[in-house]
């Protein structure tokens, strides 16, 4: 059965003159951008949970979205059919990667072992798909957040029996991603914070995330799993905190559990709006410290203050995102995941095709902007005239730790009032300009 009977082959590359809404017109996967083709450099994955499991409610509405794939009594076959409509979306969108939860996959059983069960016939089923399309998993996840189970968290659970349940999913989905090929394994927190301190041991519920991490890392050492471990940020919602809230205190909450080694970060748009931050920021802080690991591609409506995961295109957000990626040698196991859904009334398949087909396009132009902006090379040139004088011997032997207070007076009282430069921030953002506009 054909699911998107829209699309006869794959979505093609037409350009900017094209009046065709299911063909691109900014992303070639073809063309070559410095050294790589948009293909190569953009590493475009499609997320399993909002593409194919979104129904469209939201906290005021029931389901919108009935999908042709949904129509099986059968748990099981229902999530083969899903699975067979997976497949041909990314084949048709001629998108190279996918990412999934475990229970996005498979079905929840009535016990465990059940569940078990089903997700290792699944996976069985997404790795036949595998061969038979090319397509390959740029990360896996368990789910610990929908059940009721873990409505005091998964692993900062006050309750160990529900941490060893969580602990335990775990271990199937990375026996599940490691099967599949995956490049990495993504840890999204998403009730691993509190509601309310007064009943919240904080410090033992950090501990408690920390040992979950250590497990899984033990864990995929003893299955041969080479693939790059992950944690996503994120502030609040559903919890009143989280305690991966952001790039900071994620670095910090690393460093604290002597984790850096073995995780770097998976950042989302939408995750950064919430933390009060921009995605440049987040993307430089993860960047600096080493720890810029893959990127969830979506955006957050700032004026509404919930995760509302809305496919990017905003030029200049993907060109921020694009430079950063660029900046730090580009992705290694890592890549752009749409963690995106379509809104509750864009109800139909095709409207799939058009979001995708619009942030790939938003993020083929955004590369092309970023690599401009490198390759011309006036905007690093002025940061590096704003901090020219680090250069010389005074700052050198600051950052070297050859001076101390006493110094820093008598250079103070030899060269007197410092000379102030401007930001040039007006000229900056006009540089950034010529290429967009």
């Amino acid at each position: 059965m054909a699911y998107f009977p829209e699309v006869a082959e794959k979505v093609r590359y037409e350009g900017k003159g094209s009046k065709n809404p299911l063909a691109f017109k900014q992303y070639n996967p073809d063309k070559v951008v410095g050294e790589k083709t948009m293909r190569e450099h953009l590493k475009f994955a499609v997320c399993y949970w909002h593409t194919f499991k979104a129904t469209g409610s939201d906290p005021f509405g029931l389901p919108t979205m009935v999908r042709p794939w949904d129509s099986a009594t059968d748990p099981v076959q229902r999530a083969k059919d899903t699975m067979d409509a997976a497949f041909e979306f990314i084949s048709k969108l001629d998108v190279d990667y996918w990412a999934f939860h475990d229970r996005d996959i498979a079905p929840e059983g009535e016990n465990f072992s059940e569940s078990c069960k089903f997700l290792h016939e699944l996976v069985e089923y997404a790795e036949q798909k595998q061969k038979q399309t090319g397509i390959k998993l740029l990360w896996g996840t368990a789910n610990l957040f929908s059940h009721p189970r873990y409505q005091a968290g998964a692993a900062t659970n006050p309750n160990p029996d529900v941490f060893a349940y969580a602990a335990a999913q775990v271990k199937h989905a990375l026996d599940a991603t490691h099967k599949l090929g995956g490049a990495g394994y993504t840890f999204w927190g998403g009730r691993e914070g509190y509601d309310t301190l007064w009943n919240t041991d904080m410090k033992q519920e950090r501990e408690q995330f920390a040992h979950l991490l250590h497990m899984a890392v033990e864990y995929a050492h003893e299955i041969g799993f080479k693939g790059q471990f992950y944690i996503e940020p994120k502030p609040k919602e559903p919890t009143t905190h989280q305690y991966d809230s952001d790039v900071a205190a994620c670095l910090n909450f690393l460093r604290e559990f002597h984790l850096m080694d073995h995780l770097k970060l998976n950042l989302e748009t939408n995750h950064a709006t919430l933390a009060g931050h921009t995605m440049q920021h987040e993307l430089r802080a993860a960047r600096h410290a080493n720890a810029l690991g893959s990127v969830d591609a979506n955006t957050g409506d700032e004026l509404i203050g919930w995760d509302t995961d809305q496919f990017p295109t905003n030029i200049y957000t993907t060109t921020a995102i694009v430079l950063e990626i660029l900046q730090m040698g580009g992705f290694t196991t890592g890549g752009l995941n749409f963690d995106a859904k379509v809104r509750r009334q864009s109800h139909t398949t095709e409207d799939l095709f058009y979001a995708h087909i619009g942030g790939m396009d938003a993020f083929a132009r955004g590369l092309e902007i970023a690599h401009a902006i490198l390759e011309d090379g006036r905007i690093q040139a002025i940061v590096d005239a704003r901090y020219a004088g680090w250069q010389g011997k005074f700052g050198q032997k600051i950052l070297h730790e050859t001076k101390n207070l006493a110094d820093c007076e008598d250079h103070v009282l030899r060269h007197g009032e410092p000379t102030l430069t401007s930001g040039r921030q007006e000229l900056l953002e006009n540089i950034i300009n010529e290429y967009i506009l």
